[in-house]
């Protein structure tokens, strides 16, 4: 297997499987999932009381749960400052697996016991 310098990446799934390793834990994962959900609730409530002031609190409940996870939990820096793109669709993708039963399949087919 060829090694790259972290941070690097040849693949999305290899990405995808470096995201999910940073996510071991349950609770960080659940603390994602809630930042996350937050962040589709202030874009109901912005949109729905047409108060487009609210959407600045959005990366405040993505990113604030989602940071807590990782520097209290995990104990790891945020894949965002090393791939921001990547790591911002890896987490719409954590959620939606996480909501519909499915991250366990991606954990395993990572290697990483759930």
């Amino acid at each position: 297997m060829q090694t790259r310098p972290a941070g690097e990446w040849a693949t999305y799934k290899e990405f995808w499987h470096f995201y999910l390793g940073e996510h071991r834990d349950p609770l960080n994962r659940t603390l994602h999932f809630l930042g996350t959900a937050g962040v589709f609730i202030i874009a109901g409530i912005s949109i729905y009381l047409q108060n487009y002031w609210l959407l600045l609190l959005m990366p405040v409940s993505g990113y604030g749960f989602a940071w807590f996870g990782h520097f209290i939990i995990e104990k790891n820096k945020p894949a965002t400052f090393k791939a921001p793109f990547r790591s911002l669709f890896s987490d719409f993708r954590m959620f939606f697996n996480i909501l519909f039963f499915r991250i366990g399949k991606h954990l395993k087919e990572a290697g990483i016991q759930s």
